[in-house]
């Protein structure tokens, strides 16, 4: 071999070796863990360059690939944690074992084990409604920050009264039908600032569950819908603040570990100031003052690892002044100011037995004040008219979950209702009697069950029963009234803890859920609902003096047979949601006001009062895109509420039998949301609603009496005022490029009725002065005017913070 063939075998060899030595594979092999619980993480992520391939980990957190030798950089990510990357130089066969931290917080072993366990307690029945404090977040709110109740107003089905509402009316029903729960506590005025966003304080929030259809064995009371807003655990190992200073309303919250590991703290408060506001957005709100404030506290306490006791309190205050209204029950009033309190307090004990099995006992107390003080023309007296509900309740729940396909739960829950239906106390120096009328008690046992099965991958069934016994208690004067001329016949008293009348109700819930293919599935529900405590109200007044009532002899539970079908699809990829549901509820025992009745202080209201039979029906197409730069929902609603009296008696009738729109009759809805995530520093949000005007009652005649034109109502409900629409704009900025930042703050600027749309709220008569208006009113004897509460934009800025 000559010295040139030697040294060409030598570089073929060297190069056929350096071939080899590059073409060889390895295999890579991930093992992908929670760092704070060591359990492995399933469908974590794994992305791998330059060879753009990766994959996702299997039920033990593992995944494998073979690759040329070769240096490597991979990154990993998974869903609520820290994302991992890391540069790997694979020359051999490699494992990788990866712990993966939590992204929003560090939090200590023995607190993520109790936060996964109360998870499981409270993951929401099938066919509820969820959304979370990420979902309310991107709704346009009326004063910069997001808000329960106008998030809930953008579902389909779901609407408020308007500009000055209280509450929500779901489906055709009324304000008071809906169950609206605060960490199980009940609230009964659920708005601040006339119904521009709820009492709940914001940051408190953790998800919140609306019942519609398929109501859930363990809620009872209401007949059309139960709206659940959870207040979150303090789950912290640091403390952190947070808050919002705006122009409307501002608010701060404090999240602490006291004791590591065992005593955690949450509380947050909110207060608004705007009565100097007020006059800018209308002339006829000049003499209007509004201020409110609200605050929640929850103390959570982990004395072993399978125990968890929580203690949530809540306190709002709501003080407003209008003169809409100068006159009530002969009072002459310079204006009338309102004051509102509630305190509620919740401590829940949850005891883990297994990783699937739980038992929860938990107490509720919920405290309700509505106050109306009328400030007497020329001079200094005070007429005060108030009112409470106490409400005490215990609840006690085993749920388990037996595998995959099959979990349940059972319990018993009694309530206590106390309500003093009004006093007035007319101060000094005027002929007003004072009245104090009779509390009212009755007690509410129920027990409960339910069962979700999954008895084939495609079909998932839910079942459940309520039972029901509710005993209104004296003391009690049960009065009998002749028929035709309506006088007092005679009367029974009963005595302070005597039974006075018993009802026993049975409540089946049913559901089922059928998926056709991948993206398609069926639904279907049923659920019976009772309801003891309503509220009565009348609608004429701009705004109404109601009052609150559980059942007794004379009037009977209101109940409600309710059904849903519906159709469901994701299309494009996923990308969109796409619903068809319609519905049918009937009802029974409605409670309405006769004509021309006034319940203000009666003693007796069965005098003052109907109940009727009702029906509401209705169809909801709704579209959603979670994701993407542009996302959002629209939905459009064709409903109708119904109701019809069944009375004998001519002057009890009203529009003689026949049936007549409900005041939540809004034959046509429409809603619709974008967001616009331009980048990850600017937002900008749209919010459009459109709906039917409401119904109001329009003067049959009018009859003159010495000298004054008085307008004669027969129907009830044979109008409706203009369509309702209005267009809401909000731009949130964050800045800090710096993701280590201990401060972290944003602005966010909110245009409330952007093209200051004069929504109507009412129609009202005045009497008219010879030839004021005569363009307008020509012949007319009496002057008909409409009452429109924001007639411009309302405008708000707040900065947001973050100190962690």
């Amino acid at each position: 071999m000559t010295k040139k063939t030697l040294i060409l075998t030598t570089v073929l060899c060297f190069l056929s070796g350096l071939f080899y030595v590059q073409a060889q594979e390895y295999t890579l092999s991930f093992e992908v863990l929670a760092a704070e619980t060591g359990l492995p993480l399933d469908d974590a992520s794994i992305s791998i360059t330059p060879c753009a391939c990766g994959g996702v980990t299997n039920s033990s957190g593992r995944f494998s690939i073979s690759l040329p030798g070769e240096v490597y950089t991979i990154r990993v990510s998974f869903i609520g944690f820290r994302d991992y990357s890391r540069t790997v130089e694979l020359y051999r066969n490699s494992i990788l074992r990866i712990q993966l931290d939590e992204a929003e917080e560090q939090l200590s072993e023995v607190v993520v084990r109790a936060k996964k366990r109360l998870d499981l307690v409270e993951t929401p029945q099938m066919g509820a409604l969820q959304l979370d404090a990420k979902d309310l977040k991107k709704i346009p709110a009326a004063v910069g920050e997001f808000d329960v109740l106008r998030g809930m107003t953008l579902v389909a089905g779901v609407n408020n009264a308007g500009e000055v509402s209280n509450g929500l009316s779901v489906r055709g029903g009324s304000l008071d039908q809906n169950l609206l729960l605060y960490d199980y506590a009940p609230v009964f005025n659920p708005t601040h600032l006339f119904g521009l966003f709820s009492v709940f304080t914001p940051d408190m929030i953790s998800t919140v569950d609306l019942y519609r259809a398929n109501i859930p064995a363990r809620y009872g009371g209401r007949i059309t819908s139960v709206l659940d807003v959870k207040v979150k655990n303090p789950y912290v190992e640091k403390t952190r603040i947070s808050g919002g200073i705006g122009i409307v309303s501002s608010r701060f919250t404090l999240e602490t570990p006291l004791i590591k590991d065992k005593l955690l703290l949450n509380i947050g408060g909110r207060g608004g100031f705007t009565g100097f506001l007020l006059p800018l957005f209308s002339e006829r709100l000049k003499d209007t003052k509004a201020n409110f404030y609200d605050t929640t506290m929850k103390l959570l306490y982990l004395p072993t690892e399978r125990d968890q006791i929580s203690l949530t309190g809540f306190y709002t205050k709501d003080f407003y002044q209008l003169d809409l209204i100068s006159q009530v029950e002969n009072i002459n009033a310079r204006n009338n100011q309102y004051d509102f309190q509630t305190l509620n307090g919740t401590l829940n004990w949850t005891h883990t037995f297994g990783d699937e099995s739980n038992l929860r006992n938990i107490l509720v107390y919920s405290h309700y004040t509505p106050k109306t003080i009328f400030p007497e023309v020329d001079n200094d007296n005070e007429i005060t008219y108030d009112a409470t509900i106490d409400y005490l309740s215990f609840i006690s729940e085993y749920s388990k979950t037996v595998n995959d396909n099959l979990d349940y739960y059972g319990g018993i829950q009694v309530n206590q209702y106390q309500i003093m239906p009004g006093s007035l106390d007319p101060g000094f120096g005027n002929s007003i009697v004072p009245v104090s009328l009779e509390t009212e008690t009755s007690y509410e046992m129920a027990a409960f069950a339910n069962l979700n099965w999954k008895p084939f991958e495609q079909l998932t069934l839910s079942g459940g029963l309520r039972f029901n016994h509710f005993v209104f208690v004296g003391p009690f004067i049960e009065a009998t009234f002749d028929d035709v001329t309506g006088n007092l016949l005679g009367s029974t008293v009963f005595g302070k803890g005597d039974a006075v009348k018993t009802y026993n109700s049975l409540e089946p819930r049913l559901g089922a859920n059928l998926k056709i293919g991948e993206n398609t599935s069926i639904k279907a529900s049923y659920a019976r609902t009772n309801q003891y405590l309503q509220n009565i109200y009348n609608t004429t007044t701009p705004l109404p003096t109601s009052r609150w009532k559980t059942s007794d002899p004379d009037i009977a539970p209101q109940r409600a047979d309710n059904y849903g079908l519906g159709i469901y699809k994701n299309i494009a990829d996923n990308s969109i949601e796409v619903g068809l549901e319609g519905y049918y509820r009937a009802t029974q025992n409605n409670l309405t006001y006769k004509p021309g009745a006034d319940f203000f202080l009666e003693e007796f209201l069965q005098r003052d009062v109907v109940q009727a039979e009702g029906e509401a029906y209705g169809v909801e197409l709704s579209f959603k895109k979670p994701k993407g730069v542009f996302n959002g929902w629209f939905n459009y609603t064709y409903s109708r509420s119904l109701l019809r009296s069944q009375n004998e008696r001519l002057a009890d009738r009203i529009n003689n039998n026949e049936w007549y729109p409900s005041e939540f009759d809004r034959p046509h809805v429409f809603n619709g949301t974008i967001n616009f995530e331009g980048n990850k520093y600017n937002t900008w949000s749209f919010n459009f609603t459109a709906q039917t005007g409401r119904p109001y009652t329009v003067a049959n005649s009018v009859f003159v009496l010495e000298d004054i034109n008085v307008p004669i109502f027969i129907e009830r409900n044979n109008a409706r005022l203009r369509p309702y629409h209005r267009l809401d704009f909000s731009w949130k900025i964050k800045y800090g490029r710096n993701p280590n930042r201990k401060w972290v703050g944003d602005w966010t600027f909110t245009v409330y009725n952007v093209y200051s749309r004069r929504n109507p709220f009412n129609v009202y008569y005045a009497q008219r002065q010879d030839g004021v208006d005569s363009d307008v009113f020509l012949g007319s004897p009496l002057g008909t005017y409409e009452l429109s509460i924001l007639n411009s934009p309302l405008f708000a800025v707040t900065y947001n913070f973050v100190f962690d």
